[in-house]
């Protein structure tokens, strides 16, 4: 968190998706402008984390112009451009007002 902070993102949050997502326990999604600032953001984090103990696999950073995607095992970090957030919404998937896993959104119709 501190390492985007000082990267300038925005809207920097942190989800706690454990026992709703099977891939990972916590989700953290930031903004940054431009794509640039997205692949500094990205650059610094996998830093921070090699100070921190945790070596990134080298396929662990998936990224286009508007979408930089980090696993790190059980955290994994999206930082998107303000559009693309927008468009994914992935606070609303994961997000506290999500529908839990096996809720009425997920019953079969009909």
């Amino acid at each position: 968190m501190k390492s985007l902070e000082d990267d300038k993102a925005e809207n920097i949050i942190l989800l706690d998706v454990t026992g709703r997502a099977d891939y990972a326990d916590r989700l953290i999604i930031a903004t940054g402008k431009v794509e640039r600032q997205l692949q500094a953001m990205a650059t610094h984090l996998d830093e921070a984390l090699g100070k921190a103990g945790l070596s990134l696999r080298r396929d662990a950073i998936q990224s286009s112009p508007d979408w930089v995607l980090i696993d790190a095992g059980d955290l994994v970090i999206h930082l998107f451009r303000p559009e693309s957030r927008e468009l994914y919404r992935l606070e609303r998937m994961w997000g506290p007002e999500s529908p839990p896993a096996g809720g009425p959104t997920d019953a079969p119709r009909g």
